[in-house]
């Protein structure tokens, strides 16, 4: 979806509005005229000013294109493609799956099936998706689990932990 550099601006003035305001709950540090919320108010001064030109720019295009030819969204052009639509709804509904399920069923469980949508989805070989993506999660939950150490989830497989 496109949306009008005001839409746009008007949402990074809100950002930059509440970082502002939130920064002023910061302690002082004392004897020092700089404090821990120097550096965040500094970025939503920044935000709020970026926010700023790009209303006004959004706002004066669409005022000079007065035939409606400055809508404030649009939609893409995959939207109105079935295969496409249907990418887009199953890489939703992993992402959902993986944040309500990792915990009971596991990363690599979670993981497996995650991957397994997306290369479906993809158009994958169906010969090389499960081993592909049982292959991939392995790899992923070795380096973060051995080499990061990253506490992932292990779910029903836990009586199987490493």
């Amino acid at each position: 979806m496109k949306l009008n550099d005001a839409v746009w601006g008007a949402l990074l003035l809100l950002l930059g509005g509440a970082l502002l305001v939130h920064v002023q709950g910061f302690p002082n540090m004392s004897g020092q005229r700089v404090g821990p919320g120097l550096f965040p108010g500094l970025l939503g001064f920044g935000l709020c000013t970026c926010g700023a030109i790009l209303a006004v720019r959004g706002l004066r295009a669409r005022a000079a294109a007065r035939d409606g030819s400055q809508p404030w969204y649009t939609l893409p052009q995959w939207s109105r493609s079935p295969r496409h639509a249907l990418a887009f709804s199953v890489l939703v509904a992993v992402n959902l799956l993986y944040l309500f399920a990792v915990d009971k069923l596991g990363f690599i469980i979670t993981g497996t099936v995650y991957l397994t949508a997306l290369m479906w989805v993809l158009q994958v070989k169906p010969k090389r998706i499960v081993p592909l993506a049982l292959v991939l999660t392995l790899l992923i939950h070795f380096a973060f689990y051995k080499l990061l150490r990253v506490p992932l989830p292990w779910g029903v497989l836990q009586s199987v932990a490493w």
